[in-house]
């Protein structure tokens, strides 16, 4: 006999590629594997059936990953286009307004207002098409914001919040809407091991077709976000769904 201890290492390959880049969730906090089966019960006149056969089988796995990337989301969930580059957010950036206008430190790559408020009191001020006065501003497609001439808070100071474009440092993948039936499919590979004895003992889960039908990412104020994929297997086109090792 043999026993595991810790959450093991998960690996997904995509399928239908020429050089598929395996996906390594190297941070695994939890790992689980429910393999079902229906069962169909025959009753005659008495209480208990008198026959019971299997029906319909599922796999259904969840795997929750400490450390999430680009590549693991688009490659396994969303199975659209990457390109470099990412979409950042600047939040509360503080702003010293000069003749009324303060332009975003990220003004060249601006992409979306997120809002603005006074420095000193928090106070959220309203975004107007033109001429704002005081409580209001307006915003440029180059990130240049601009107030009311006479509104004193805001020559005091502001913290604005928006979105912008960096061309390097990461990948973006877009979300769109696809054909019913559009999906993403990887070979599932699962694995722990123990030492027993002095002996390494390995246990390793092979699921040759997989889809992922749901992603979480939950934040909370005092603990890591862990994503948490759902995996769903299934059989390939000869029929084997994947194999179960253990040493003994």
């Amino acid at each position: 006999m043999e026993f595991h201890f810790g959450a093991g290492d998960f690996f997904a390959v995509p399928l239908g590629q020429a050089n598929p880049t395996p996906v390594h969730f190297s941070a695994l906090s939890d790992f689980s594997i429910d393999i079902k089966f229906e069962e169909k019960k025959l009753y005659g006149q008495n209480q208990f059936p008198i026959a019971v056969q299997r029906g319909k089988g599922s796999i259904d796995v969840k795997v929750k990953n400490s450390l999430v990337s680009g590549a693991m989301v688009n490659s396994l969930f969303l199975g659209t286009t990457s390109t470099p580059g990412q979409l950042l957010t600047a939040v509360n950036e503080g702003g010293q307004p000069t003749a009324n206008s303060y332009t975003a430190a990220n003004g060249t790559t601006f992409k979306t207002d997120l809002g603005v408020a006074y420095a000193s009191t928090a106070i959220p001020l309203q975004r107007v098409a033109a001429n704002p006065t005081a409580g209001q501003y307006t915003v440029s497609a180059a990130g240049v914001y601009t107030f009311a001439a006479g509104d004193a808070q805001a020559s005091a100071g502001v913290v604005v919040s928006y979105t912008y474009t960096v061309a390097a440092g990461g990948s973006t993948a877009a979300i769109t809407s696809q054909a019913m039936g559009t999906g993403v499919q990887f070979m599932g590979v699962y694995t722990t091991a123990s030492v027993v004895a002095g002996v390494q003992k390995r246990c390793t889960i092979q699921l040759n077709v997989c889809s992922s039908p749901d992603l979480k990412m939950a934040a909370k104020q005092d603990d890591y976000m862990v994503p948490e994929f759902g995996v769903s297997a299934y059989a390939d086109a000869a029929g084997n769904v994947g194999v179960v090792s253990f040493a003994e």
